[in-house]
């Protein structure tokens, strides 16, 4: 799939979305890797997938893989025999808490219910209690191993609080005591990791012991006094001694964790793949998106789509098919009217579902396998190329049809405009009669009336209309099969005031074919609307007509339990 179509049709900004809903830096960085495929069993078990998940969303509520964290640097050190350090572990301890809670997760609620094709992902997870119990017995943050992580590491402990307690005695007696005079102030402080006292520069000489530091005023001297050197030299040993112990500790655990290295592996993997899947299944929660049917004759039957990246409360759903009796649909209405919306959300939603995402659409909406998806659409004038928007719409033309082959679907957007609208026709006509001869499947929008005519006239091509409001002036976003839209040129001009006179002559200037095409087009608009409302009319006189005889089916029931109530308390009597 060519990379270009993909920011044409904004599935970068679908990906965005995707990427918020995945939980963990891995999860989200599978959902950023994310393109179409076009291997439709790949495709099917990913949607049966996302799906799945869905169902699991709707049912458990949601869950989380923000334990899940990339340890692949720490695996790779357990493999050589590296001890690995507090975060590390806490890091894989936090792996397999989140591994316990997600495989209890996924448990079935009952024995006999049916696996899933997310069974054997749950199926694979491998808490392994022991270890992440034993890390976090003996780690209980990144700055604090546990007293009880080793004897060896409670009893030096417990001396180093003793040893302090003991120069704390002495210091303090110190400070409260004969010495007291000698300090600037009376606390005991630390210098160089060894306990001192505050003495003023004038006494000095008074307080035997090492001098570690003095005041940047050089008016105080910190002072380790001779008889606690001892003392203060048991405790660095002790320290020595702990910070040890914590290394063994830690190579311990290390250890510990290195024979099941291929289990964190796996579970690393598959708790990565279970977070792309999941974060597929909160966007189609978020959309409301369902799971799309796949066939392989390259057809579509979308059904009242909404594109995605519109606000939900004000898109417009549209039904849109193409590919069983027609393979080039030409879509035709005013400005602003959502043709652009339309062909944006054909392109779409193919690269959603190839990419194993639902589609915001109503069930058993049909997509189809395409190897390329091409679009020209948008302002493609290129500065730096000094092409004008016709010839940079141009060049991307030649390049799609080079390129497009039966396997692809394209999509051309306001085809030959830009030019001379005699000569812009003819092209656009040459352009996707081209593209039909490759055998490719093609949609466009365009304002010409020679292509409306064309679609009218050729045997596998339809056209289609965004419709229009002229009262209001506002397109409706309603997305019209089977009949041509018109320009609505003239009806918006007299609405906003534009002199009749004006009008007149201009409506002089076209031809009569012109006329005539827009007339037909007049009356076939009303046509439409005309039986619109007549079908919903008669919907809601069958509706009234159902409920009536529901009432007076339900009247009659009632009778007849009166009746037989009546005949049981007479045979009573």
């Amino acid at each position: 799939m060519n990379t270009k179509v993909l920011h044409t049709l904004e599935y970068d900004k679908i990906i965005q979305l995707l990427i918020d809903k995945a939980t963990s830096n891995p999860g989200r960085e599978l959902c950023r890797r994310l393109i179409p495929s076009t291997d439709l069993s790949a495709i099917e078990e990913a949607q049966q997938e996302t799906a799945d998940a869905l169902s699991m969303l709707l049912t458990k509520g949601s869950t989380s893989f923000g334990g899940n964290k990339d340890l692949q640097f720490a695996i790779k050190s357990l493999e050589i025999g590296s001890a690995l350090s507090i975060p590390e572990l806490l890091g894989i301890a936090g792996l397999l808490q989140n591994t316990a809670r997600i495989k209890s997760y996924g448990r079935k609620a009952r024995e006999e219910d049916a696996d899933t094709s997310l069974t054997p992902y749950f199926a694979a997870l491998e808490p392994l209690t022991r270890v992440s119990e034993e890390i976090s017995r003996c780690i209980l943050s990144e700055e604090e191993i546990a007293d009880d992580a080793s004897p060896k590491l409670k009893s030096i402990r417990r001396s180093i609080v003793l040893t302090g307690d003991k120069i704390h005695s002495q210091l303090n007696s110190m400070v409260n005591g004969s010495y007291r005079t000698y300090l600037q102030d009376n606390v005991i402080t630390m210098r160089n990791d060894r306990y001192c006292i505050p003495v003023k520069a004038e006494y000095k000489g008074q307080v035997r012991g090492m001098v570690h530091d003095q005041s940047s005023t050089g008016s105080t001297f910190f002072i380790e006094p001779e008889a606690i050197v001892n003392l203060n030299n048991q405790l660095k040993e002790l320290s020595i001694q702990e910070k040890e112990e914590i290394e063994a500790i830690l190579f311990s655990l290390s250890q510990l964790c290195a024979e099941h290295t291929e289990e964190l592996a796996r579970n690393q993997q598959l708790m990565t793949q279970l977070d792309f899947i999941f974060a597929k299944a909160s966007l189609a929660l978020d959309l409301n998106a369902t799971k799309p049917v796949f066939n392989t004759d390259h057809y579509i039957q979308i059904r009242k789509g909404r594109h995605p990246l519109l606000p939900s409360k004000k898109v417009v759903p549209i039904d849109i098919h193409l590919g069983k009796d027609f393979d080039l649909l030409v879509i035709t209405g005013p400005n602003t009217g959502g043709k652009t919306v339309s062909l944006k959300t054909i392109g779409l939603f193919t690269l959603m579902g190839q990419a194993g995402l639902h589609i915001p659409a109503l069930d058993r909406s049909e997509l189809s396998i395409f190897t390329e998806v091409f679009a020209d659409i948008g302002d493609e004038q290129s500065i730096e190329q000094s092409l004008s928007t016709f010839s940079a719409h141009m060049a991307n033309t030649v390049e799609i049809l080079k390129l497009a082959d039966e396997k692809s679907l394209i999509l051309f957007d306001e085809l030959g405009a830009g030019t001379d609208p005699v000569e812009g026709a003819a092209l656009a006509a040459a352009v996707i009669e081209s593209a039909r001869e490759l055998g490719a499947l093609v949609a466009a929008t365009t304002h010409y009336a020679e292509l409306k005519v064309y679609a009218m006239t050729t045997p596998g091509v339809e056209n289609a209309s965004c419709e229009f409001n002229v009262d209001t002036l506002a397109p409706t976003y309603r997305l019209v099969m089977g009949i041509p839209g018109k320009s609505n040129a003239f009806a918006i001009s007299r609405r906003l005031g534009l002199p009749e006179e004006i009008i007149d002559r201009a409506a002089a200037r076209l031809d009569a074919e012109n006329v005539r095409f827009e007339d037909v087009l007049t009356k076939l608009d009303q046509q439409r609307q005309e039986m619109e409302k007549e079908q919903r009319q008669a919907a809601q006189l069958r509706l009234e007509m159902e409920q009536a005889a529901a009432k007076a089916q339900e009247y009659r029931d009632s009778l007849q339990k009166e009746k037989e109530k009546n005949e049981a308390r007479a045979k009573a009597e």
